[in-house]
């Protein structure tokens, strides 16, 4: 059976040293929720609190209505899948996914039963006699999550579960996670820094920095609306640019490098005003015109390009001395050499603009909220 779980105003410490200040968050029964952030920003900290591997120093772990702060971990009904597998290795496979059972008096027959159900699924069960190291790193990952859920957990937490594979194999086996999470319906707690990773099988993210939760919400929106700029920042990549708003007939207009406006439409009524903001393009949404082509928009300097087959990666200085990337549609023949003048103009409806002096987004379209997501995730 899943559970739903309460996080309210979770406090960790290490002596002197806090590392998670006032946290809350809910997760729903069935959920793949994904703790993302770089290293040393809590996540997993977070991770081994719901666990029962850390102390809690302030706040309520609930799963449904039941508080867990003191329940030994045995007693939690979690299945952890680790970063380094933490198999057996003197043990079959068969005898790895059954371990779990073992400590639940339950029939020799049943038992191979539900380990082969397990095997199957995550499909080891031709290797049910083999020794883990006459198997791959993504074969024993799934012996790992077979021997997680065989035990049929309230919850499953994985920290940081492919960190350890070779770039194709993790994207094979965060596919079959995604997959089998969803077959079993088990509520999921995953700990990753890898923010395609995280894009990829999540049904929320929680962006984390310094043990506070910066955004809270579903991959597509944190990417195309992030609430700051660290948010904005960390999820793929994205250019920075100073500018200045001003209001026009009750409308922003953001003026860059002195001379280039554009109109926003997606910008608060409440924040329309005359201030210093920072824009995050992303190098998809500039337009590269050839110097001459067209005389609206940043003018700027070709650096260097990386050809990457289907699209061509552009590194470019505008007038004002700041820095971009841009990432065209690769044509045959018509890299740009660097060197070479150019002007780029902006998809304005794509842009996302945050005040300067607290970085908080002021666009319109922003959802983060920690709190039980809609029916349907």
């Amino acid at each position: 059976m899943s559970v739903t779980i309460s996080i309210e105003h979770a406090i960790k410490k290490y002596g002197n040293l806090t590392v998670i200040p006032d946290l809350s968050v809910k997760i729903a029964n069935g959920e793949f929720f994904t703790l993302l952030g770089p290293s040393g920003c809590g996540k997993t900290t977070l991770l081994r609190m719901i666990a029962g591997f850390n102390s809690i120093e302030g706040g309520s772990f609930r799963f449904n209505d039941k508080e867990i702060n003191n329940v030994e971990p045995g007693k939690r009904g979690i299945g952890m899948v680790f970063q380094n597998y933490a198999i057996f290795p003197n043990l079959t496979v068969r005898k790895n996914v059954e371990f779990g059972l073992k400590y639940r008096n339950m029939p020799k027959d049943q038992m191979r039963q539900e380990a082969d159900k397990f095997m199957k699924l995550v499909h080891v069960d031709d290797y049910a006699d083999r020794m883990p190291e006459q198997l791959s790193g993504g074969q024993q990952q799934r012996i790992a999550l077979a021997r997680a859920l065989v035990i049929e957990p309230d919850v499953l937490l994985m920290d940081e579960p492919l960190s350890n594979l070779d770039a194709k194999l993790r994207v094979e086996m965060r596919t079959i996670i995604k997959r089998i999470q969803h077959e079993v319906g088990i509520t999921t707690v995953y700990v990753t820094h890898d923010q395609e990773e995280a894009m990829a099988i999540s049904d929320r993210i929680a962006v984390m920095k310094d043990g506070v939760i910066h955004h809270c919400g579903k991959p597509e929106n944190i990417y195309q609306r992030p609430a700051d700029v660290f948010v904005a920042t960390f999820i793929g990549k994205t250019n920075l640019i100073t500018g200045q708003m001003s209001e026009e007939k009750g409308q922003a207009c953001i003026t860059v490098c002195g001379s280039y406006r554009l109109p926003f439409h997606t910008i608060r009524p409440d924040a329309v005003g005359h201030k210093e903001v920072t824009l995050s393009i992303r190098p998809e949404e500039f337009k590269v015109w050839r110097a001459g082509e067209t005389a609206e928009g940043l003018k700027a300097i070709v650096r260097d390009s990386v050809f990457l087959g289907p699209n061509t990666h552009y590194f470019a200085q505008l007038e004002s001395g700041e820095e971009v990337e841009i990432i065209q549609e690769s044509e045959i023949d018509s890299i740009i050499q660097p060197g070479s003048s150019i002007v780029l103009t902006i998809n304005a409806g794509k842009v996302n603009v945050f005040d300067k002096e607290t970085s908080l987004s002021l666009m319109t379209g922003v959802k983060n909220s920690v709190e039980l997501p809609e029916v349907g995730i």
